[in-house]
């Protein structure tokens, strides 16, 4: 199998990509990867649209989306153009198309590109499964090229460029009938509109395979670069984006872990930050994500290449397998170690900060769905007994100075792990008999630490690094561990600097996420090495405190633990038909307790139960204050009052049996 789809796994290069003109500010090649946004005014308001455009592009965007979902839309783009150069904005305008090919048509003789969705500019989709044979399949195939030619022959002559946008949710019947719900999908159902624009010697073309469900998006996006490159297609740009990826840190979380992840290796163009919030809260973070590779290849270090077939399938989600260690590896979900090593000092109410919640009135502990599973108290082991469900790590010192006791576990490093001579088989003295923390970067991993590590069946490797390119060096580490058949579980350290919280969320889920999405790490543990000397208790925990809830987020957002509600919602457009994120507020107010239930908020059907992907429930616009509620794809109430709709969901979830009633918990301690 052909893995290729980078420059380098190792080595931070950027895709060198066909370069394609948008009126007048290039993208691909070696620009600048470029921030791009969408606006959330109805289209026919042109001065709504032009001050919300104006706000974009203060905010940072250099290319401006807009919806054009009819005819009239598409003409009104001209006056809105019109308006906005005469404020001296030259923003170039991207119309944003779906369903239909007419107003794709005009709107590519006004703005400098046009957007199309191939799953639903000339399919239709009702959510049926067709058999095709190869002549009948050929043939419709061959209906929509002929249905897309005036497009492509139309920007050919404007010099109008175009992305083809595949979106996961709204693959057609076609596409699915074929190919099913997959990656590969995806990628065909772009390639079937790009071989027609190649056939037509029209280059101007930009890329994109966006999913809500970011394993789903990043292995599309490889696989696509893959699939260009076997069929000797161009190196087209690609427009990297999650859809729906919700509002506030979850938003910013689920984003970078699959924007993240394709810029790490040097994959993306253009970025777009789908949030549940104004448009112009978008480019701020797009450009801090992007920022990020600046400098990077100056500043890295070297990472030794692989020798060797990548161990992994980048296009597919396999969880690297392990032995089983107290609760990590095997089948259990990743686990997460909070760093409380820091603090001045450790008192019962202060486990808030680890999602362990203790009432003085009760005496005693509750722990939240973000409850860390273990707590690294460093050289301090804390004083006092530990809440059940909560587990404990010290450094190796420490716990042997102790007595090494069996409820603490100990954190050693490679040095003195390797330093004792009952190194071989069997049991080791030095060690606690069930459950031992490695300490270990890609560079300890040489010839007799991996021997020693095939051999002990007791430890878990907590991998970290102080590389710039942290990921990839990581991901290195993985692989050597596979290629030499260590299979003990690693947990995945990483330390930042004090900065911004909202640039630790980015930079956490870039490095960590990534490796999570190839099915690489059983826990986390993320920790701040610059809190600053004189700073009060309540700084320290809550900075603490945020670390822990980012760990599970990021957890969340690569699916591979949910420990609390999903809200696949989207970033709002003209489209849209309620206030999304006043929405989005109030279902999350009354539902945000269901552990791991899906819910997808929707402003209209074209983000309706196809881009809601895998939700459990869907609250869907389908008319001024009316809304349509779906158990996963299927619609159950078609035009419920909006007033009334909340309430129906809930009383659609307590008919499935999964409605439960908020708990109270016991008010923790100084919060």
């Amino acid at each position: 199998m052909n893995k290729t789809y980078c420059p380098s796994l190792t080595e931070y290069k950027r895709r060198v990509s066909r370069v394609v003109n948008i009126g007048g500010l290039p993208m691909g090649g070696n620009f600048p990867i470029r921030v791009q946004s969408m606006t959330t005014v109805d289209t026919m308001d042109t001065m709504g649209s032009v001050e919300q455009t104006l706000r974009m592009v203060e905010a940072g965007c250099e290319y401006v989306r807009i919806t054009a979902p009819s005819i009239k839309e598409a003409q009104n783009l001209l006056e809105i153009k019109k308006e906005l150069r005469k404020r001296g904005c030259n923003v170039p305008l991207i119309a944003d198309i779906h369903f239909t090919p007419n107003a794709a048509e005009l709107a590519a003789r006004i703005v400098e590109k046009v957007r199309v969705n191939p799953g639903n500019y000339a399919d239709k989709k009702k959510f049926e499964e067709i058999e095709y044979t190869d002549a009948t399949y050929a043939a419709e195939v061959d209906r929509i090229r002929e249905r897309f030619r005036p497009l492509v022959q139309i920007c050919k002559q404007y010099g109008t460029a175009m992305r083809i946008g595949t979106n996961h949710g709204s693959l057609s019947d076609r596409i699915l009938s074929r190919y099913g719900d997959t990656p590969l999908g995806m990628v065909e159902s772009a390639l079937e509109f790009l071989r027609l624009c190649e056939e037509e010697n029209y280059y101007d073309v930009v890329l994109s395979m966006k999913a809500s469900n970011t394993q789903v998006m990043v292995q599309a996006y490889r696989l696509l670069v893959q699939k260009l490159d076997e069929e000797g297609l161009q190196p087209y740009p690609l427009h990297l984006g999650v859809t729906e990826a919700g509002e506030a840190e979850d938003g910013r979380i689920k984003s970078a872990v699959g924007i993240g992840t394709l810029l790490e290796d040097g994959l993306g163009d253009t970025v777009r930050v789908s949030l549940t919030e104004a448009p112009e809260a978008e480019a701020p973070v797009a450009r801090m994500l992007i920022d990020r590779y600046t400098w990077r290849a100056g500043m890295a270090r070297p990472i030794k290449p692989l020798v060797g077939e990548v161990p992994i399938n980048p296009f597919q989600y396999f969880r690297r397998p392990t032995h089983e260690v107290g609760n990590f590896g095997g089948q259990n979900v990743p686990r997460v170690i909070t760093d409380v090593s820091r603090l001045p000092r450790l008192e019962y109410a202060d486990l808030r900060a680890a999602g362990h919640l203790y009432s003085a009135f009760l005496d005693k502990f509750q722990m939240s769905d973000l409850g860390a599973d273990y707590i690294y108290s460093g050289e301090r082991p804390v004083p006092f007994m530990l809440p059940n469900g909560l587990k404990e790590l010290v450094n190796y010192p420490a716990w042997n100075d102790a007595g090494r006791r069996l409820d603490h576990f100990p954190l050693i490093t490679a040095d003195r792990y390797m330093a004792d001579t009952h190194l071989g088989p069997g049991p080791r003295p030095d060690l606690h008999p069930q459950l031992n923390f490695l300490a270990v970067s890609l560079d300890a991993l040489d010839a007799p630490l991996l021997a020693q590590l095939r051999q002990d069946r007791n430890i878990v490797l907590l991998l970290f690094t102080t590389n710039t390119h942290a990921m990839p060096e990581l991901r290195r580490a993985f692989f050597e561990l596979m290629l030499h058949r260590v299979d003990c579980p690693v947990v995945i350290a990483r330390d930042y600097p004090l900065q911004a919280a909202e640039q630790t969320q980015l930079d956490a889920a870039t490095d960590v996420g990534g490796l999570l999405i190839d099915g690489l790490g059983d826990g986390i543990v993320l920790g701040t090495r610059d809190l600053p000397d004189g700073e009060s208790q309540e700084s320290w925990l809550a900075t603490i405190n945020g670390l822990n809830q980012l760990s599970f987020g990021i957890l969340q957002a690569a699916r591979t633990r949910m420990s609390k509600t999903e809200y696949i919602s989207c970033p709002s457009c003209g489209r849209t038909l309620f206030d999304l994120q006043e929405t989005t507020a109030m279902i999350r107010q009354r539902t945000d307790h269901l552990k791991g239930i899906k819910i997808g908020i929707m402003g209209c059907i074209v983000n309706g139960p196809g881009e809601m992907a895998d939700a459990d429930y869907g609250y869907v616009g389908v008319g001024k204050g009316k809304i349509a509620l779906y158990r996963g794809q299927e619609v159950i109430k078609k035009a419920v009052p909006e007033e009334a709709a909340v309430d129906e969901l809930i009383e659609l979830m307590r008919e499935d049996g999964r409605w439960i009633e908020k708990e109270i918990l016991g008010e923790p301690v100084g919060a």
